[in-house]
């Protein structure tokens, strides 16, 4: 028996990764890309889902073992359930399944479109429940592991992301309900929380100054950002233990019992930090974060147009 990096639990060695099936949704960059890689170097077959698809196939062709690119919005369950087919095809069964996919908006509630609101929720909860429906069935046949990617934003929400730190609370409410649902199949269910992540989106949440007000008002230790490679080896020796819990950076696991605390300290903050700043200069750094969030977006908003009429 031993402690496993970043999950806080002890468990038994367990079969390696090697020659099983990995989904990866939100695989093009960042975080998804990185698991992606580590789970290919570990041995897996992975494929790779995600909206961008040139970016997403560029990746999967990086990766050293055999690999499936799939363009798919998490949003749709047609194409989810086309993408389950496809894979369980060219790679066989799923044994693994990560719902990463997520992005994020910044800004004052009441300024933020709805539709971009409405868009964060779709894809971080409702595009997490959409993938965990379309593997659900190779998961029970494979007796697989179902990883939901969640975020410390659920352990306390800040001012001026209510659409993220909803969803991320959302997801985690989902997979803890999941967990017991699908137990009795085999499959199991991590949640894996993750804090400062080196990528485009926490550049973002830097350049808005209530965020980067909240994040240096952080003891120091906790600031520290941590690359997308050692977030994926963490989340990757969780996966191979099937932890119920995974914590990126594994301190992290020391904040559960602390987190009654946290919404009102945070609050605390933000309402310091919020009578420093401008409404204008707020309602001006309203938008979507990170170059994933805004080519999602845009290929959203621009499918949501009508087709301009035939000519007779």
């Amino acid at each position: 028996m031993r402690v496993i990096p970043g999950t806080g639990r002890r468990r038994s060695p367990v079969p390696p990764l090697r020659g099983r099936v990995a989904v990866v949704t939100g695989a093009a960059r960042g975080v998804g890309e990185a698991l992606a890689r580590r789970l290919s170097e570990a041995g897996m077959l992975v494929a790779l889902v995600g909206r961008e698809e040139e970016t997403l196939c560029r990746a999967a062709e990086s990766l050293p073992g055999p690999t499936v690119c799939v363009e798919a919005d998490v949003t749709d369950p047609a194409a989810l359930a086309h993408a389950a087919r496809r894979i369980a095809a060219e790679l066989g069964q799923a044994s693994v399944v990560v719902a990463n996919a997520g992005i994020a908006a910044a800004g004052p509630f009441a300024h933020t479109p709805a539709d971009l609101w409405q868009r964060v929720v779709d894809v971080n909860l409702t595009g997490s429940a959409n993938t965990a429906r379309a593997f659900l069935p190779q998961l029970a046949r494979t007796r697989g592991y179902f990883l939901q990617i969640a975020s410390t934003a659920a352990f306390g929400s800040a001012p001026m992301m209510s659409a993220y730190c909803a969803s991320k609370a959302g997801v985690e409410s989902f997979a803890q309900a999941l967990r017991g649902e699908v137990e009795p199949d085999g499959i199991a269910v991590g949640i894996a929380y993750l804090h400062w992540t080196d990528t485009d989106m926490v550049t973002g949440i830097d350049a808005h100054p209530v965020l980067r007000a909240l994040r240096h008002n952080q003891p120091r230790f906790t600031r520290a950002v941590h690359s997308t490679a050692q977030v994926a080896d963490w989340l990757t020796a969780g996966i191979t233990h099937r932890a119920h819990q995974i914590y990126a950076p594994p301190w992290l696991r020391w904040c559960q019992p602390l987190r009654p605390a946290f919404p009102p300290l945070v609050t605390r903050l933000a309402r310091r930090e919020l009578r420093r700043q401008s409404s204008t200069r707020l309602v001006a750094d309203t938008g979507v974060l990170g170059a994933g969030g805004r080519a999602d977006l845009d290929a959203h908003r621009s499918e949501q147009r009508p087709s301009p009429p035939r000519r007779p």
